[in-house]
């Protein structure tokens, strides 16, 4: 129902006419960072995009709230989860999911973490993991390490190598 002409109107109560914006133009990548083509690019140190990488954090927290970590003497529980983080989301990324327990648990025993690794295992880790967790390149040096091979299998080979030839797991 229409406004009676004798009722007083602020000037914010009147009708406005409404102004039609212009379609947008067509848009293009045309900027130096945009990426052309469906593949992105590869190589040592580009990362691994994937769905939900942060839960990842949530799950590595239940290895060291849990007491699941068996760490040598002079070695944290902090360096570890960030250099195993890496490995555990390119695992989950090759397959192109969100990650889950068992990359983690297979990040971990790549590098002996879970079980009583041998001694030339964690002479090996403990420079390699020394301050990761404030080194951002330290962390994907891990990951380099670690070949699209190893991250194939399944936790309990990667135990299994570990202890027989734990040289075959890594890039070293």
């Amino acid at each position: 129902m229409a406004q009676p002409e004798y009722v007083p109107l602020d000037a914010d109560d009147r009708v406005r006419a409404t102004e039609q914006m212009p379609a947008p133009d067509r848009w293009v990548a045309d900027r130096p960072a945009d990426m052309h083509g469906s593949t992105r690019p590869a190589g040592k140190r580009f990362g691994t995009p994937g769905p939900d990488q942060g839960y990842a954090l949530k799950l590595a927290r239940t290895f060291v709230e849990g007491g699941r970590l068996r760490l040598a003497d002079g070695e944290h529980a902090e360096d570890a989860v960030a250099g195993c983080l890496g490995v555990a989301l390119k695992r989950a990324s090759l397959y192109g999911r969100a990650p889950v327990v068992f990359d983690l648990e297979h990040a971990f025993a790549v590098f002996g973490f879970l079980d009583d690794a041998p001694a030339e295992v964690t002479a090996f880790r403990k420079p390699l993991f020394q301050g990761a967790a404030h080194h951002y390149w330290d962390q994907r040096g891990i990951v380099d390490r670690v070949p699209e091979s190893t991250l194939r299998l399944s936790p309990a080979d990667v135990r299994a190598a570990l202890a027989r030839d734990w040289r075959s797991l890594l890039a070293v």
